[in-house]
């Protein structure tokens, strides 16, 4: 068992670690990218990249405070469901109204993996090799699929 120092470190590392691998990847429009901290441009939409000591996801986030707005982008991103899993080249799991970690109410879109350990170095390959083909995919669909958007802004 670590103790919370200690998992702190080892997050911080992993996650600088990753982000020194992914710095020399150009986003779909060729330009550099802060890959750990994507923004969408839309105010409660996030693309997020999340390990523990269990398990590991990435997935698009909508976290309006509002429910009603929360299943508008909701249902916007069903509309383009299509070209998001053609982007990923895999299906993900939907889930509308869901809580977080922090028991607010969010909806979200996601692939997770399991069992993989962000404390044990040896599994930061496997995590790495889940999460970079995925936030690149990701890119790829919000480069076209976010003008969908523009009335919700």
């Amino acid at each position: 068992m670590y103790t919370r120092e200690q998992a702190s470190q080892l997050r911080q590392a992993f996650w600088t670690t990753y982000g020194q691998y992914m710095a020399p990847v150009l986003s779909a429009e060729g330009l550099r990218r802060n890959w750990l901290n994507y923004k969408t441009g839309l105010k409660n939409v996030e693309f997020k990249m999340q390990a523990d000591s269990k398990r590991a996801s990435i997935g698009i986030e909508i976290t309006h405070k509002d429910t009603e707005l929360q299943e508008l982008f909701y249902e916007q991103f069903l509309q383009l469901r299509t070209l998001l899993h053609e982007s990923l080249g895999e299906e993900w799991k939907w889930e509308m109204h869901t809580t977080d970690e922090y028991d607010k109410t969010i909806s979200r879109i996601y692939k997770e993996i399991a069992p993989v350990n962000i404390f044990d170095k040896e599994d930061w390959p496997q995590l790495i090799s889940f999460f970079k083909p995925r936030i690149i995919a990701l890119d790829e669909f919000w480069n076209t699929a976010q003008y969908a958007f523009d009335e919700l802004r």
